[in-house]
């Protein structure tokens, strides 16, 4: 694994490093999954005793390999904690209202799924890291400031790394609009704020399972 960090630094960002992105997770979940404080899972990357890099965005990843490991050394696993680490879904939401990110937070966090959600405040944060992140599913917004998500999905468009990533837009702007500005993805699904969370579970208990029987 290249560009790994083992004591706290920030490496360059090397050319290379989205080629091991497939199998990591961010800080939280990586607490989540070991039953640990984010603080205590930052001071065993410090130490070495689980590897972890950093993206071009300052995002650290975690190597689930290395969690395994550090598993295998501490013990089984708890009850509930998932057993297949790599069954996780991987989502980013790009979204610039910080309420709204806080409610993301609170229901990803309440449905206790193996997900292992990502949010960025900026479609710019977004397209710097998501070849790192290759997330299964983007949430994003479409008016924001700066490099909007109309933008940003058009860049999207290009990456072939990224042709199997659901895309669901959740906008309070009108789908004409969109249309008439470049449209979206192929494959992309377009909702109205304010987003059905209870919609919103159910889609991504649907990704799940898919991705189970995968």
């Amino acid at each position: 694994m290249s560009s790994l960090v083992s004591n706290g630094s920030s490496p360059e960002f090397s050319q290379n490093s989205t080629d091991v992105a497939e199998e990591y997770c961010g800080t939280t979940y990586a607490a989540k999954l070991l039953g640990l404080s984010v603080a205590t899972v930052q001071s065993l990357v410090e130490r070495g005793d689980i590897e972890a890099w950093k993206t071009r965005g300052g995002h650290r990843r975690i190597s689930l390999s290395s969690i395994n490991k550090y598993l295998l050394r501490q013990g089984p696993l708890g009850d509930g904690m998932t057993r297949d680490l790599r069954q996780r879904l991987q989502v980013l939401v790009v979204e610039d209202d910080e309420l709204t990110r806080e409610l993301y937070t609170c229901y990803f966090d309440a449905w206790n799924l193996p997900v292992d959600c990502q949010l960025m405040s900026s479609a710019l944060d977004a397209l710097i890291d998501i070849a790192s992140i290759r997330p299964d599913l983007l949430i994003t917004d479409l008016r924001m400031a700066g490099v909007d998500g109309i933008e940003m999905l058009k860049v999207l468009k290009r990456n072939r790394q990224l042709s199997a990533m659901q895309v669901l837009v959740v906008s309070g702007m009108e789908r004409e609009f969109v249309d008439d500005s470049g449209g979206l993805p192929e494959g992309a699904l377009f909702l109205k704020k304010p987003l059905n969370f209870e919609w919103l579970h159910g889609y991504v208990t649907a990704m799940l399972a898919r991705k189970v029987r995968a």
